[in-house]
């Protein structure tokens, strides 16, 4: 019995060893395994639940890698396993699965062979995120493998999905890893006389595979099949189509790997098998034959010969064997296409990971379509440029294509992703419900057919690259016929704005803050809403097109029947209540059926890539959205925009509370888009002064009606304001038509004070015409308004100019006539500036004047100009706000609320309004009323400051108390605190029989507060301790034998506690409140003129909006433009013929200029771009970088100089030796001639030359693959003093013979593994004592040697091979 234990399994257990497993029914007997049966794991062995899972902490090295792992079944399900991966692994699914299979035993890979494998390798796993499948053990290929993967751990964060599919029971140390849910330690140190092997440490997850056996390879090839077909069954993206690619890819290997590419190529659908050339064995095998084999598969007799005894010497096979592997190999060359061979340095083939890709993509027959989706899906533009995009621009483009024959759109056509189903159907059927026209015929032409495919495939992938984000391929399919213009349509925009994919983004929480509610979850996104979400992010006056009247009206045409229905289901109303009445439904039948539904240009945009640029700023796409604004018009507003909008979206995140980085990201990009905006300005100004200046001020009609300096002064873009291009146009405009010169305040003054000074001053007028004064002269001639208009756009930039003749002023003085120097004069802003100024400080003086001095009964005459000043005032503000630019009157409140001294001059207005109508009650109230006077005074003395900003000095200052007094709220809330934590404490101690009443509250803060400024009460310190203070105590009476009060308890403690209070207060707060300050001051300092120049254009704007005439005087004007008004009214003039003189610094172009204003705008992008590579070029990281990468391509090539310097030797070494051993045995065959012959031996020997130097024979060894460059093996030999191989001859008797050694037989692994030990044998019936003669390492009959590796294949002229 114990002889039966000690015997071994079919399994590879010792019966010993075996662990008796009871049957599942009681009576039934064991399986008994009888002496003729074969073992099978599945009648032989029961599964149970697992219990090995967990996470393996690799040990050794500077860094522990984990991986997870789990004991399976060989038979488990494939779904189950991916199921596992997913969800409990938390894996992404793949797009690309690359199956790696060759030797199992240990073999070398070239250095430079090694070096390009492994990288290529990762290249290929790390850009298309896929998953490597190896065997999982440290052997064979597996461990190189693992060296590329654990190269690249070292050097990168990202970690590449390694999974090892391996036997359990072939696994080192595998009892150590049985629990359920731990974390073990794995020891990689494998034992060298175990037949065992240790997992490799550098995957990242291990499916061990178990059958029952044990020591025995197999039991993972059918689950690591199954996978690999289920994975391949999934699909690579929900947008995407396409399955999951599989790749096999075959380094070195034995007969099984032949088996393995044969069984891969027939798979339905048939998987790509991609070979290593040069790395041995059976990859030598197949690429040689792929390499001399033709289109059907077959090989010449010459090749078939070669290849048996290569397959031969190669796994030591006999002949029929060899017959037998061959005929495999050809049934793998049947399918010729399937296989690609990487070869090192040739030609096209740089990277192994290129050969990958390119493989998948012709091996899988798949249409261009197909393979523009799966290398979209793996994010290599590379791929795509160079395999499918080949013929680059004759590829069918959208242009060949006529508007009729164009598709629809694929939202109309398929429902859309996500949620937008419903709606695309919707549309769709909007569309045949409500066609006036006759439906085209169908195309039927097969060149246009294919035409309209290629274009539906190309959008489709458009569509896919801008949900995925793929920056690289969006801009490939521009340079390859994508036409963006027939592209974008208003379904396919929403479904951008409804997608799921990409970055995360913060447009949901926007549109709920907007419709003032929570979302349903489907909720999906309309155009109408985007516009009020850019509405709410722009501010001010900005009228998104989405929301304008024309956009609705033409969207609930398109989309409107079924969308009500839609929003009653998800809860919601629409956001306009259908219209009632008779009349109105009939407009709106008129408006319907001046839009043709079926014309697809109506739901097309006319600036494209602004939608796109819009789009992806508001979903967060930083990269994309960059591209997109390099393309298309109006580049400088673009940035503008973008930068208002994330400023914007940064400025809500922050009132959201919603995670820092968020925020950090959204500045960043705003910061990035306003640089991109001022350099564009600058590359502008730089190339032409006067068309710069039109790009600042040209009507920008797509945005809302807005110019770039208004979008720079909404983002608050204090660099572009103060840009030298915008000042001189803001200076122009603060002159007016007032020659710019010395001491200009002063000559205005002297004008204002003495108006017969103005005709002293300088005009420019006429043809250096400013752009206001030609809008003002409309007023005078009306029928002009075009005319002048284009003469403000063509004289904008001369406004600066200052070098005119001396002649040409002087003839400019005499035509101008007196009243026109007059008005323009008045009508200058820097005049109205003055003159305003001037009246407010008599208004100052003159309420100085009635508060300081005694007030009567009823308003004096000072006090009657006073209040009429301040009345026109309140006026003045009324237009302001009704003549301002939002449309609504909410809106319009809100914009003028926005500036600081409008809510000053608000509060300053109903103050002194309230003091006025107490002062004319009688005597108790008009004493209420002037102290409310005095107290109103206050505001009007700050609202000097907002004078001071438009000085160049003081205007920072201003800003710079502003900012402090902001820092200084929070301050006193933490004083506050502590203020009350003291003057409590102190009011209650000193006070304890206080009676409840307001005075009390007072003496809480009155004492602390002072204390900060330094009055401490020092008769207050300490009651008692002061002589001043009467004594206390108890039962004591003092010299006049009266009784003292009792003294109050704890009155001790108040000293204490207020030097507490002061070290905190007047040391600690006071003094950071100091460093605050200081902050803030060197914030300013550093950017003061920008400051400065950036407050100076609200400045300009207001006083160039403001009538001629001051307060109290203002009225007359108020009453000009009351009249005016209704006159205008009255006439009904054109919409928008008003709106033009309303306009501030905006020029209105034709369609011509605006064109050519594009082009210079389109080139000073390109000349930006062009100027930004040259400096990247020339940077020092650049040069670093490229100097690199040639060093690296320099060591390369002499790596491979080197390489081939020690092939040229050892060739040389080879034939040296072969010429000194055929001297040598030419001797030997002299000397048997002569012993025949009887010739003496000794005259031969003087006679004969030993000419040839004789090798040092230490080494025959050969490297090389079958297939070289040559169709030949290189060689390179090498023998080793014990491994010589022998041979003896009997020299007696006439028929001597020659009898070779047995040769030295490889292990089964081959090649320079498992060598055995060779014994040379004597030739029967040598001489005891007579040494023998030998024949030492080579036959002289054949071109190889014993001792090469298996698979050497001989010339064409050898006879034989060894």
């Amino acid at each position: 019995m114990n002889m039966l234990l000690m015997f071994r399994c079919s399994c590879g257990q010792l019966v010993a060893q075996h662990t008796s497993i009871p049957p599942k029914d009681e009576g039934a007997p064991l399986v008994q395994l009888e002496p003729a049966e074969r073992w099978s794991a599945l009648k032989h062995t029961q599964t149970s639940p697992t219990d090995a899972y967990g996470i393996l902490e690799f040990q050794g090295g500077g860094l522990i890698n984990k991986a997870m792992y789990i004991r399976v079944s060989y038979d488990s399900k494939p779904d189950s396993l991916l199921h596992l991966m997913v969800k409990d692994w938390q894996l992404e699914l793949p797009t690309l699965l690359i199956s790696i299979h060759g030797g199992l035993q240990n073999f070398d890979l070239p250095p430079k062979l090694k070096q390009v494998f492994g990288k290529g390798l990762i290249k290929a796993a790390v850009t298309t995120g896929a998953w490597i499948f190896t065997g999982g053990v440290s052997t064979g290929v597996i461990r190189h493998v693992g060296d590329a993967l654990k190269d690249h751990s070292s050097k990168s964060r990202g970690k590449v999905c390694a999974i090892g599919i391996a036997p359990w029971g072939i696994v080192e140390n595998k009892e150590d890893l049985v629990g359920r849910d731990v974390t073990r330690s794995y020891q990689t140190m494998s034992n060298p006389l175990s037949k065992l092997s240790v997992l490799n440490g550098s995957h990242s997850h291990f499916i061990l595979s178990d059958n029952g056996t044990s020591g025995k390879y197999g039991a993972e090839v059918r689950l690591r099949r199954q996978l690999e077909k289920h994975i391949a069954l999934q699909k690579i993206n929900t947008r995407l189509g396409q399955g999951v690619p599989v790749v096999c890819l075959i380094v070195e290997g034995g007969p099984n790997v032949i088996t393995i590419v044969l069984e891969s190529l027939r798979e339905e659908p048939p998987v790509p098998v991609v070979v290593c050339d040069g790395s041995g064995r059976a990859s030598d095998i197949l690429s040689f034959a792929h390499r001399y084999c033709e289109e059907d598969g077959v090989v010449s007799d010459s090749v078939k010969d070669q290849l048996l005894v290569t397959i031969q010497k190669t796994f030591n096979y006999s002949r029929g064997q060899a017959q037998q592997l061959f005929l495999m190999v050809m049934e793998c060359m049947k399918k010729r296409a399937l296989i690609t061979v990487f070869r090192m340095g040739s030609e096209g083939q740089q990277d192994i990971e290129m050969s990958i890709l390119t493989a998948l993509l012709k091996g899988t027959n798949a249409s261009a379509s197909d393979q523009l989706s799966l290398a979209l899906a793996w994010n290599r533009v590379d791929i795509a440029r160079s395999q499918i995009f080949v013929y680059g621009h004759h590829w069918p483009v959208s242009s060949l294509i006529s508007p009729a024959d164009r598709p629809k759109s694929p939202a109309a056509q398929r429902p859309a992703a996500g949620g937008a189903a419903g709606k695309g159907k919707a549309r769709g059927k909007k569309g045949k419900g409500s066609k006036a026209k006759p439906e085209p015929p169908e195309e039927t032409d097969p060149r246009k057919l294919e035409l309209l495919s290629w274009v539906n495939s190309l959008e489709q992938a458009m569509m896919d690259a801008l949900v995925l984000d793929r920056v690289d391929f969006v801009k490939l399919l521009i340079e390859n016929g994508v036409n963006i213009h027939h592209f974008l349509t208003i379904p396919r925009l929403e479904e951008l704005y409804n997608t799921k994919l990409g970055p995360a983004n913060t447009l949901h929480f926007v549109v709920r803050d907007v419709k003032k509610g929570n979302l349903p979850p489907d909720y999906q996104i309309t155009l109408i809403d985007i516009g009020l979400v850019l509405e709410l992010l722009m501010g001010g006056a900005y009228r998104c097109n989405y929301t304008r009247k024309t956009f609705r009206t033409l969207y609930n045409n398109l989309y409107g029947l079924k969308r009500p229905k839609a929003l009653k289901l998800l809860g919601m109303e629409d956001d306009e209540p259908r219209p009632k009445g008779k009349g109105k439904k009939n407009k709106k039948k008129e408006e319907e059926v001046d839009i043709d539904v079926d014309d697809p240009e109506v739901s097309r945009f006319q600036y494209p890539f602004h939608e796109l640029m819009v789009w992806a700023v508001l979903m967060k796409r930083q990269k994309m959205a960059l591209f997109l604004w390099q393309r298309g018009e109006e580049a400088m507003a673009k940035a503008l925009v973008a930068c208002k909008l994330y400023k914007a979206m940064a400025h809500e995140s922050s009132q959201s509370e919603l995670v820092d980085d968020i925020y950090q990201d959204l500045e960043n990009n705003s910061k990035e888009f306003g640089q991109l905006a001022y350099e564009l300005l600058d590359q502008s100004y730089k190339h032409d002064e006067q068309v710069a200046m039109k790009l600042l001020t040209y009507e920008l009609k797509n945005w809302s009606n807005s110019t770039c300096l208004k979008l720079a002064v909404a983002a608050k873009h204090r660099d572009f304001i103060a840009h030298t291009c915008s000042q001189m146009l803001l200076t122009d405009m603060w002159m007016g038509c007032l020659r710019m010169g010395k001491s200009n305040s002063l000559k205005v003054i002297l004008g204002i004070v003495f108006p017969p000074a103005i005709l002293l001053l300088d005009f420019r007028l006429g043809d250096e015409a400013s752009h206001h004064s030609s809008k003002d002269s409309e007023d005078v001639k009306a029928k002009d308004d075009d005319k002048s208009n284009k003469d403000a756009v063509s004289n904008v930039d001369s406004m600066s100019r200052k070098g005119d003749e001396e002649e040409n002023q002087k003839t400019h003085r005499k035509r101008i006539p007196i009243g026109r120097k007059i008005y323009e004069f008045y009508n200058a802003p820097f005049t109205k500036f003055w003159f305003n100024t001037i009246s407010y400080l008599v208004y100052l003086m003159l309420y100085n004047y009635i508060i300081l001095v005694k007030m009567e009964r009823w308003p004096s005459l000072q006090e009657w100009i006073v209040i009429s000043y301040i009345i026109t005032l309140g006026l003045e503000k009324v237009r302001q706000i009704l003549m301002s630019e939002p449309g609504k009157l909410k809106q319009k409140i809100n914009v003028w609320l926005e500036d600081y001294w409008n809510i000053t001059d608000l509060v300053a207005i109903w103050v002194f309004l309230l003091g006025l109508l107490l002062r004319l009650q009688n005597h108790p109230y008009m004493g209420y009323g002037r102290v409310i006077y005095c107290v109103d005074i206050i505001f009007w003395y700050i609202r000097v400051l907002d004078i001071f900003g438009v000085n160049k000095y003081l205007g920072p200052y201003v800003m710079m108390i502003g900012k402090m007094m902001i820092d200084m709220l929070y301050f006193v809330v933490i004083m506050l605190v502590v203020l009350m934590s003291f003057g409590v404490a102190r009011q209650a101690i000193l006070h304890p029989d206080e009676e409840p009443t307001w005075r009390l509250a007072r003496n809480i803060f009155y004492m602390p507060y002072w204390m900060i400024y330094g009055e401490v009460f020092a008769d207050s310190i300490d009651l008692y301790a002061m002589e001043i203070n009467p004594p206390c105590g108890d039962n004591m009476y003092d010299e006049d034998g009266k009784k003292l009060p009792p003294c109050i308890p704890g009155a001790w403690l108040t000293p204490a506690i207020m030097a507490c209070y002061l070290l905190v207060a007047n040391i600690l707060l006071v003094n950071l409140l100091i460093a605050v300050f200081n902050n803030t001051f060197f914030e300013v300092k550093s950017i003061s003129n920008q400051v400065w120049k950036f407050q100076r254009y609200q400045l300009i704007m207001t006083f160039h909006d403001r009538p001629i005439l001051p307060p109290p005087l203002i009225v007359f004007p108020h009453i000009y433009i009351v009249l005016k008004r209704l006159c205008c009214r009255c006439q009904r003039r054109p919409e928008g013929e008003h709106d033009d003189r309303e306009r501030r610094l905006q020029l209105v172009l034709n369609a011509e200029e605006l064109k050519s204003l594009h082009e210079f705008e389109e080139q000073c992008v390109e000349e930006y771009f062009r100027e930004k590579d040259d400096e990247k070029q020339s940077s020092n990281n650049e040069r670093i970088r490229v100097t690199s990468e040639r060093v690296e391509n320099m060591f390369m090539r002499l790596e491979e100089v080197n390489e081939r310097e020690h092939s040229m030797k050892a060739s040389l070494q080879t034939v040296d030796l072969r010429l000194s051993q055929l001297e040598e045995f030419s001797g030997r065959m002299i000397n048997a001639v002569e012993k025949l012959a009887g010739v003496d031996r000794a005259e031969l020997v003087r006679s004969h030359s030993r000419a040839s130097s004789m090798c040092d024979p230490t080494s025959l060894l050969r490297h090389g693959s079958v297939n070289s460059a040559d169709g030949y093996s290189l060689y390179r030999y090498q023998l080793d003093h014990e491994d010589r191989t022998s041979m003896t001859g009997d020299l007696d008797g006439p028929d001597k013979k020659v009898q070779l050694s047995p040769e030295r037989r490889g292990g089964e692994g081959g090649g320079a593994a498992g060598r055995t030990p060779h014994h040379s044998k004597k030739v029967p019936g040598s001489r005891p004592g007579f040494p023998g003669i030998f024949l030492h390492g080579v036959c002289m009959f054949s071109l190889c040697m014993r001792g090469f590796s298996p698979g050497t294949p001989a010339s064409s002229h050898s006879p034989k091979i060894c």
